[in-house]
């Protein structure tokens, strides 16, 4: 069977041309028909930036379970790229969150939530805008696992999506797309990176790029930046959709040592054929706070987050188009090494072991089995 559609991080409609969609990729054609992507693309759109769409698929789609830009264990470089303050920094993290002593003895992790999500009303482009609609509020239960095994599940408003990786393949399920498989090698959870996983926040960040210094919400901070590099955005491109840049940066209390807040950015280009191109920047800040010990461990408890889409391009006569949405989540429980958890609770969907024959086992969910 040929390789399923790639995994699109953004929200899509449910009705027919969301069924062109899952057409297509059960066919195995490796692109969408012109007629599909125009209707995906009209459709996308107008989810968005349709005052009367769907917001809750918007925000699962958006805010559930995006990934960071780079691998947990991404390629050594040479000695020269590392700057000495970007290491400082980060053993200053260690000390201050006490991981290092989980290196080799940490073998899994399970965490709880719950999460609190929303649009807001941005008319008049300010970054203060007011939350518009009924809070969606609901819960999710994250599991992981070494080296690069992870699944989490998320339920809100009654819909619920499904991501994971078995240490190969990374996918993602909705109600709205079924199960897909995402494009380029396997990364890690975003939310992760939020304080709940401090070693490897720590492996990460230790071959980063030091930007300096910058005081933000009262907290003198250093800043680290990691970048995907060419090789994965051209991994995770097509001929229809081309990522262009898909970057984080780290601020790092010059204080405490603790992550306070993290902020990642990504640029896709799309262009339907004989369609102008069009652009959509995504940019995620989050606040990381209420550090508490976990056996020993500090893990951040609660944190905000804000989200911003904007849409622009040659066609586009009236400038920008931009949608804000925003999430509050908070940590009930945290634990390592859990008892019976093993390798078959991170098998993907049958329909990702169907473009992944090398994983053979039926999928079972950590939650139903």
């Amino acid at each position: 069977m040929s390789r399923l559609a790639p995994l699109s991080e953004e929200p899509i409609n449910e009705d027919t041309d969301d069924q062109e969609y899952r057409t297509a990729s059960s066919n195995g054609s490796k692109k969408l028909s012109q007629k599909t992507w125009r209707n995906w693309v009209k459709t996308h759109f107008s989810l968005l930036f349709n005052k009367k769409s769907d917001d809750l698929r918007i925000l699962l789609s958006v805010l559930g379970c995006p990934l960071s830009p780079v691998s947990l264990h991404p390629k050594q470089p040479n000695s020269s790229q590392v700057s000495s303050s970007a290491q400082y920094i980060i053993q200053h993290f260690t000390a201050a969150t006490g991981c290092r002593k989980l290196d080799g003895t940490m073998k899994s992790t399970y965490v709880t939530g719950r999460v609190t999500m929303g649009m807001v009303d941005d008319q008049l482009g300010s970054a203060g805008g007011a939350a518009t609609g009924v809070p969606h509020k609901g819960c999710f239960v994250m599991w992981q696992m070494v080296p690069n095994k992870w699944l989490i599940e998320l339920v809100v408003g009654g819909h619920k999506v499904v991501a994971g990786s078995n240490g190969s393949v990374a996918w993602r399920h909705t109600p709205w797309l079924k199960a897909h498989a995402a494009k380029g090698g396997v990364r890690p959870l975003r939310r992760a990176f939020e304080g709940l996983d401090p070693l490897a926040v720590s492996d990460m960040f230790s071959l980063a790029q030091y930007m300096g210094e910058k005081r933000i919400m009262a907290v003198d901070c250093f800043v680290l930046k990691l970048s995907a590099d060419q090789t994965d955005l051209v991994d995770r491109s097509d001929n229809t959709a081309e990522t262009i840049k898909h970057v984080m940066f780290g601020y790092f209390s010059q204080k405490s040592g603790l992550l306070v807040y993290l902020e990642d950015s990504y640029l896709t280009r799309i262009q339907c054929p004989g369609a102008h191109p069009m652009y959509w920047e995504t940019t995620m800040f989050t606040k990381i706070e209420d550090y508490r010990s976990v056996e020993g461990v500090m893990i951040a408890h609660s944190g905000r987050s804000s989200t911003i889409i904007t849409r622009f391009g040659d066609n586009l006569k009236a400038g920008p188009a931009i949608t804000r949405m925003e999430e509050a989540w908070t940590i009930d429980d945290l634990a390592f090494n859990v008892p019976g958890l093993s390798g078959d609770c991170f098998i993907p969907p049958e329909e990702v072991q169907r473009d992944y024959p090398q994983e053979s086992m039926g999928w079972r969910s950590p939650l139903h089995g």
